[in-house]
């Protein structure tokens, strides 16, 4: 009796040992917390801009540009670029990921059969003769469930979903960003054409300096010192024109490589027509819908989605599993018993198990879905972060950009009356040839930044446009639904 009973207490001590040492989770927390758009406050930068619910970018937003052959070219664009290869590889490896995590929920169902002729040796032979041949005839049919007893299951495919979801959009991101950047290098065409333009002017004026320095030099005005030095602005101008001939050239390659082709397609395109910049409005519902209205920021919302369900399926790998697993068959070595009853089998395997030790591996596999939480909540601050900058710091320049461009004009239409002026005088003989010189370096500048300032205009206008999400219209995760449900449906019908 006293054995009995020591041999009882024995065994309620292992019992409390292990229940003590069960793996747990105690303790891990995260600790990322989203903001909230309405706590960014943009009010003073944005103040005395004009508000319109229609000032959220259409889809097709390029074509407000005003050039044909921009459109072809962005829809040639999307269609060969490999970027948008790339993500669409990256969108069907996410989608095929959630299809596993689905399909890994479902029971398994496997059958075989198999035929084996066999010799026995004499040590083989039960009866000690030997020599004899016997063939083993077999079928199976093999059944095995996990029961997903706390979710966890769920919760993985719901991750895997979140991620797919994520994917999708970040396809849809990638096109905003392929569509800004042909439209910004189309319009760095258009500038380079201008900048040698300027550059054909500045030589051809250079050129008519050097003529009346030429006949100035023989009239005995000016001197062989005065003369080199035209010759030497001419040359300047010469070197200016070759420079913006290789821009051009650049400009055309960069084209052609945004567009998935060669480098002589940029060598098809027409000189483009002058862009028209976005008029200087923003929607009225900022930054409340933006957080639908760009992708980058709805694709950071369905990873933090993604990432609490991977904690919830990591929670669930502390508590017991329950799994059944069942075969049944036949197996014969006469093949016409193959089928009696003597030959049939079955087995039921119902397992339940605990993890009670295993030197902390499933708190630091939770520990790590927690911090890549944590991260996906960071990574999500700061898209919203960096959104409403990207608006707030468009808007605030193309609303001085207007202002710019006419001090600039004003100044370049002065100054080549003055040009224009005192060329005319040095061409009669009266004028100062250095008064000539400096006026005609004030002209060139004043009209290449007059062009910079042009071009850049064209550039925020496109920039504005993808920071208000260039026409993307995406639903995030509802924090009152759960969003991996309802994208079930629509995953699973794509299968």
């Amino acid at each position: 009796m006293n054995r009995t009973i020591l041999q009882a207490r024995h065994s309620l001590l292992l019992l409390a040992l292990s229940l003590a040492g069960c793996a747990n989770y105690s303790g891990l927390v995260t600790e990322g917390q989203s903001l909230d758009a309405k706590t960014l406050h943009s009010e003073r930068n944005l103040q005395d801009i004009t508000l319109s619910p229609a000032a959220w970018p259409k889809r097709d937003w390029w074509k407000n540009l005003g050039d044909p052959q921009l459109d072809g070219l962005i829809s040639e664009a999307l269609r060969d670029s490999p970027d948008m290869q790339v993500a669409s590889a990256r969108t069907h490896q996410a989608m095929a990921t959630a299809y596993a995590a689905d399909a890994a929920r479902m029971p398994t169902v496997d059958a075989d059969a198999s035929i084996s002729r066999s010799r026995l040796a004499k040590d083989q032979d039960p009866s000690g003769v030997g020599g004899r041949y016997s063939t083993l005839r077999s079928m199976a049919v093999n059944f095995n469930y996990n029961f997903d007893l706390w979710g966890g299951q769920r919760a993985a495919w719901e991750a895997a979903l979140g991620q797919a979801r994520a994917a999708e959009v970040d396809q849809q991101a990638a096109q905003l960003t392929l569509a800004a950047d042909v439209a910004r290098a189309y319009s760095d065409l258009g500038q380079a054409y201008v900048v040698r333009d300027l550059a054909t002017e500045d030589l051809k004026r250079t050129r008519q300096l050097l003529d009346l320095g030429g006949r100035r030099l023989q009239s005995g005005i000016d001197s062989q010192y005065q003369y080199q030095q035209t010759e030497s602005l001419e040359a300047n101008s010469q070197e200016q024109l070759i420079d913006a001939d290789k821009r051009l050239r650049s400009a055309k390659i960069a084209l052609a490589v945004l567009l998935g082709k060669g480098p002589d397609r940029g060598e098809d395109l027409f000189r483009p027509k002058v862009l028209k910049p976005a008029v200087v409005a923003l929607p009225s519902s900022l930054p409340a819908e933006m957080l639908g209205r760009r992708p980058d920021i709805v694709a950071a919302r369905w990873r933090v989605e993604a990432a609490s369900k991977n904690i919830v399926a990591g929670k669930t790998n502390f508590y017991p599993n329950l799994n059944l697993s069942a075969a049944a068959g036949t197996e014969s070595l006469l093949g016409d018993a193959l089928f009696g009853s003597a030959s049939r089998f079955f087995n039921i395997a119902p397992t339940i198990s605990l993890p009670l030790f295993d030197g902390g591996r499933l708190r630091a596999d939770l520990d790590a879905r927690d911090a890549d939480y944590d991260l996906a909540v960071a990574q999500y601050n700061k898209s919203l972060i960096r959104a409403l900058g990207d608006v707030s710091d468009n808007i605030g320049q193309l609303r001085a950009m207007d202002g710019q461009i006419q001090a600039r004009q004003h100044a370049t239409d002065v100054i080549q009356q003055s040009f224009d002026t005192v060329t005319q005088r040095y061409g009669s003989g009266i004028g100062n040839y250095l008064d000539v010189l400096t006026i005609e370096q004030q002209l060139l500048q004043s009209q290449r930044q007059l062009a910079d300032l042009n071009a850049e205009r064209i550039d925020l206008s496109i920039q504005l446009m993808q920071a208000l999400g260039g026409g993307f219209e995406g639903q995030g995760p509802s924090e009152s639904t759960r969003p991996a449900t309802s994208s079930a449906a629509s995953l699973t019908n794509t299968r």
